[in-house]
């Protein structure tokens, strides 16, 4: 892989709720010195903190953060436009700083797509643009959602395991183990999973139709071995 470490690159993960692209963009960050562009965090900075009357105006029209904010919370994809501002803010900053990435969760529709992607074209190259879909069963994605914890202060994602699951502290920060409250019960990730059907996944077509293959990697396994696979399809 040291090819990939000399030159400006973006990989982008797709793939369901609970599929593992947040724990292998990590992996890959650290790997190939990539910065993690977190959709599901720049999404939260925005939001989490937001007042009644916090707007974001984009072309003349406001949109409410706490909005937002609910949206998200029931597992309905914010308002494209508005998490579409957001990115493009973070990569031309990334971008002006010569900055490789690795995109996970990101774009979530295609609104956000015809946006994002000739950006990332632009500032990148399409040459260097590498689209990884990490495909995993609904029944995983739900059974791994619903198990999922994250700590407190850095948002680590836990992995659920015999090893883990008594655990109540973060091994890397000590923070407590927390779940993230209404957006990881069986009731929203089945939403979720409608949701990635119906308005994540139709990028894959546009995404080909602009000549960015998207090479398929199955996401049931060990996090390891999705890892390799994943480095496979990148060589």
């Amino acid at each position: 892989m040291k090819n990939f470490k000399s030159k400006k690159l973006v990989i982008i993960l797709l793939g369901p709720p609970g599929s593992g692209k947040g724990t292998q963009a990590g992996l890959l960050a650290d790997k190939l010195n990539l910065y993690y562009l977190e959709s599901s965090k720049i999404i939260e900075s925005n939001i989490m903190q937001a007042k009644r009357d916090d707007f974001e105006i984009i072309n003349g029209k406001k949109y409410s953060l706490t909005e937002e904010r609910e949206l998200w919370r029931k597992g309905i994809l914010n308002t494209p436009e508005v998490v579409t501002i957001w990115f493009q803010r973070k990569i031309k900053e990334l971008g002006r700083k010569n900055e490789s990435l690795v995109i996970a969760g990101s774009p979530r529709t295609l609104y956000e797509g015809k946006t994002i992607i000739p950006l990332l074209e632009k500032l990148y190259g399409k040459e260097n643009i590498k689209v990884i879909l990490i495909q995993v069963s609904a029944e995983k994605s739900i059974f791994r959602n619903s198990h999922r914890r994250i700590c407190e202060l850095m948002r680590h994602p836990i992995l659920y395991s015999k090893e883990t699951i008594k655990l109540k502290f973060c091994s890397l920060d000590g923070s407590r183990l927390i779940r993230r409250k209404g957006l990881d019960n069986p009731k929203t990730i089945k939403i979720r999973l409608k949701q990635y059907k119906e308005r994540t996944f139709p990028l894959v077509e546009y995404l080909e139709r602009r000549g960015l293959k998207v090479k398929e990697v199955k996401g049931k396994d060990s996090v390891a071995e999705v890892f390799e696979r994943i480095l496979r399809a990148l060589r």
